[in-house]
C-alpha cells in the first residue's frame, strides 16, 4: 500500500463534501447575510427556519451522520469536521443548532439495536427531524455520573411496558424546537438513554437561556414529569450501559467542537487579515507593520493550524475505525477552543476601536466562540483527560511514553530536516523529564499541577502533529480532504514556530510548577535545568523571526 493509498479516506467522497462546503457558503450568501445574523443576534432568535431548510430538503446537512442503509450519507468523522468548521465560520450559533442533531442521533447511531436504529435514523433522514441531547442537569454539569433524572419502569402483568421519566435537565441545544431528544436517566440497573418525541404529557420546555454568544442558537431547560417512554424506546434495550454508551462518542463529539474552534478563530482571523490590508496608518497599511502581524495574527494563526493538525489526525483515526480516542478528542477540543478563542480576542485587537461595534462582526466571533472551552466538556476537564490518561501511559511504560514520541520525531528530522521534528523532539523529552519528576515528588497531589501537565501535553503532541503535516505536505501525501490552504513551506514554517512554542512552554512552565510545589531542592535546580536540556531550548529559538516572517508572507501574499 503507498503512502497516497494510506491517505484516502472513509465517508463521502472528496468532490461530495466540496459540493456540501460550496452549497453551505452559498446558502449563507443568501438567507445568512452579515446583515440577518446580526438582527437575529440583536433580537436573541433561533432561525427556526433556515435550521429546518439545513437539514431538510434545503442542504440535507442531516444526511451526514447517518449510515447509508438508513437512506443517510455515511459521512466520516473528517466529513463531519469539515462541514462543522465551514459551518462555524459563517455564525457559531446555527452550527450548534445544526450539530444538536448530530449530538442527539449519537446515542442512537453507537447504542441503539438494529431495529431501533433502522427506526430512528431512518425518520431522521427522511423526515429531517430535528434533535435535543438531553444528559447535562443543574447540579451535575458535566458529571453524567451524578445524574438525578430518574427512570422508573411500568409493568402490566408482569412485564415491563415503559418508564416514567422524572427530572430536568439544563443547557439544552434545540431544546426547545426538537422534534426528537434522547434522555439518560437513571433506571434500576444504571443509567440509561431513552428516546422521545415531542409532545409526550408531563414533558416540557423552558424559555430560552438568555446567552452572552451563540445567540442564534436555542439553548433551554427541559422539564420531565411522569413522562411514559414505551419499553422499545430504551436505546439498546437494556438498561444500565447509558454512561458507556456517552463514553463511546466523546472522542467523536469533542472533536467536532474542536472544529467550531477552528471555524470561529478563523473567521474573526480572516476579517482581521482583511481589515489590516485595507486600514492605512501613517502612511503604510497595517498588513506591512511587523508589530501588528507578529502580535496579533500569525500566532494564533499558527496555534490554529497546530491544533487542526491534530484535529485531521484524530479524525483520520476514527475513520480508521481505531478504539476509542476520548483523550484525543480532548486533545484536539482543548487545542483549537483555546486557540479560536485566543483568536477571536486578537481579532478585536486588530480592529481597534471598530472591533469592540458589533457591525465588524469580530466581536460578535468573540462573544459565540467563547463557547467552546465550556460545552461538551470544559477546558479544565479536558486537562484532567489529557493529564490523567497521559499519566497512566508515563507509569505503564516506566517513563518511556515520551521519550519513545521524541524518538520518532527525531526519526523524522533525519529524514526531513524542514519541519522542526528536532525542536519537537526537544519538547517531548522535557515533557517526559517533568513527568518523572511529578512522579518522584508526588507532585500530581496538587490538582492544579496536575491540570497544568494537561496543558504542556497537549502542547507538545500538536507539536509533532504539525510536524507530521508539513512533512506529508512536503511529500505530497496529504489526506485528501485535509484543509490546505498553505503551501509546504508555509506549513514547515508552521511547524518550527509551533515546535519553539511547545519547547519553551514545556520547559519553562514544567520547572515552574516542579519549583512551585517545593518538590525540589535548591541543589537540585541546576541538575534539573540541565536535564530539560533549556540552553539548547533557547538555542533553537534562532530563526524564529524569520520563520514568523514566511507566515505573514504567505497570509498576505
Amino acid at each position: 500500500m503507498t503512502n497516497n493509498e494510506t491517505m484516502m479516506s472513509a465517508g463521502i467522497s472528496k468532490e461530495e463534501l466540496d459540493f456540501i462546503i460550496d452549497a453551505i457558503n452559498d446558502f449563507s450568501k443568501e438567507h445568512l447575510t452579515t446583515e440577518r445574523l446580526l438582527e437575529l443576534d440583536h433580537e436573541d432568535k433561533f432561525p427556526i427556519d433556515e435550521i429546518r431548510q439545513m437539514c431538510g430538503e434545503g442542504l440535507g446537512l442531516h444526511l451526514i451522520f447517518i449510515p447509508e442503509e438508513f437512506e443517510g450519507m455515511g459521512g466520516g468523522a473528517y466529513d463531519s469536521y469539515r462541514v462543522c468548521e465551514a459551518m462555524a465560520r459563517i455564525d457559531l450559533g446555527v452550527a450548534t443548532g445544526i450539530f444538536a442533531t448530530f449530538l442527539g442521533a449519537d446515542p442512537i447511531v453507537f447504542g441503539a439495536t438494529d431495529e431501533q436504529k433502522k427506526v430512528w435514523l431512518t425518520r431522521i433522514a427522511v423526515e429531517g427531524l430535528l434533535l435535543a441531547y438531553g444528559a447535562t442537569e443543574p447540579d451535575a454539569g458535566s458529571d453524567l455520573g451524578s445524574l438525578k433524572t430518574t427512570a422508573t419502569p411500568v409493568e402490566e402483568d408482569g412485564k415491563i411496558v415503559g418508564y416514567k421519566l422524572n427530572g430536568s435537565k439544563q443547557w439544552i441545544s434545540n431544546g426547545g424546537y426538537a422534534d426528537v431528544y434522547t434522555i439518560l436517566a437513571k433506571a434500576p440497573n444504571g443509567p440509561t438513554w431513552f428516546v422521545l418525541e415531542k409532545g409526550a404529557e408531563g414533558f416540557s420546555a423552558g424559555k430560552p437561556e438568555d446567552k452572552h454568544g451563540i445567540r442564534l442558537s436555542n439553548t433551554a431547560a427541559l422539564s420531565l414529569e411522569d413522562v411514559f417512554v414505551p419499553v422499545e424506546n430504551l436505546v439498546g434495550d437494556v438498561e444500565g450501559k447509558g454512561l458507556f454508551q456517552a463514553q463511546l462518542v466523546f472522542g467523536y463529539t469533542r472533536l467536532m467542537v474542536a472544529a467550531f474552534g477552528l471555524g470561529g478563530g478563523w473567521g474573526a482571523i480572516d476579517k482581521a487579515i482583511a481589515y489590516s490590508k485595507e486600514r492605512i496608518q501613517k502612511g503604510t497599511p497595517l498588513s506591512e507593520k511587523q508589530g501588528y502581524t507578529h502580535k496579533l495574527i500569525v500566532p494564533h494563526v499558527v496555534k490554529l493550524e497546530a491544533s487542526r493538525s491534530y484535529v485531521e489526525e484524530t479524525a483520520g483515526r476514527i475513520d480508521n475505525n481505531e478504539d476509542n480516542l476520548n483523550t484525543e478528542g480532548a486533545i484536539a477540543k482543548y487545542m483549537a477552543t483555546e486557540a479560536g478563542n485566543e483568536a477571536a480576542d486578537a481579532s478585536i485587537q486588530a480592529f481597534g476601536g471598530y472591533g469592540y461595534t458589533k457591525e465588524y462582526m469580530v466581536e460578535k466571533h468573540k462573544r459565540d466562540v467563547r463557547i467552546t472551552t465550556i460545552y461538551e466538556g470544559t477546558s479544565e476537564i479536558m486537562e484532567m483527560t489529557i493529564s490523567r490518561d497521559r499519566w497512566q501511559l508515563h507509569l505503564k511504560s516506566r517513563g518511556q511514553y515520551y521519550h519513545d514520541q521524541a524518538l520518532e520525531m527525531e526519526n523524522l528530522h533525519l529524514k526531513n530536516a524542514n519541519v522542526g521534528a528536532d525542536i519537537a523532539a526537544l519538547s517531548l523529552h522535557s515533557l517526559a523529564d517533568v513527568l518523572e519528576q511529578a512522579r518522584i515528588k508526588r507532585l500530581t497531589r496538587n490538582q492544579h499541577v496536575f491540570f497544568r501537565i494537561g496543558e504542556l501535553i497537549a502542547y507538545c503532541e500538536c507539536a509533532a502533529s504539525m510536524a507530521r503535516k508539513a512533512d506529508l505536505a512536503a511529500s505530497g501525501n496529504l489526506h485528501d480532504k485535509a484543509d490546505a490552504r498553505f503551501d509546504a513551506d508555509t506549513y514547515a514554517a508552521m511547524a518550527r514556530v509551533f515546535a519553539r512554542e511547545a519547547a519553551l512552554k514545556v520547559s519553562q512552565d514544567g520547572l515552574r510548577w516542579v519549583l512551585g510545589t517545593g518538590g525540589i531542592s535548591t541543589d537540585e535546580v541546576a541538575s534539573f535545568t540541565q536535564k530539560l536540556d533549556m540552553t539548547k531550548i533557547y538555542q533553537v529559538q534562532d530563526g524564529l523571526m524569520d520563520d514568523m516572517d514566511i507566515v505573514r508572507n504567505a497570509l498576505y501574499q
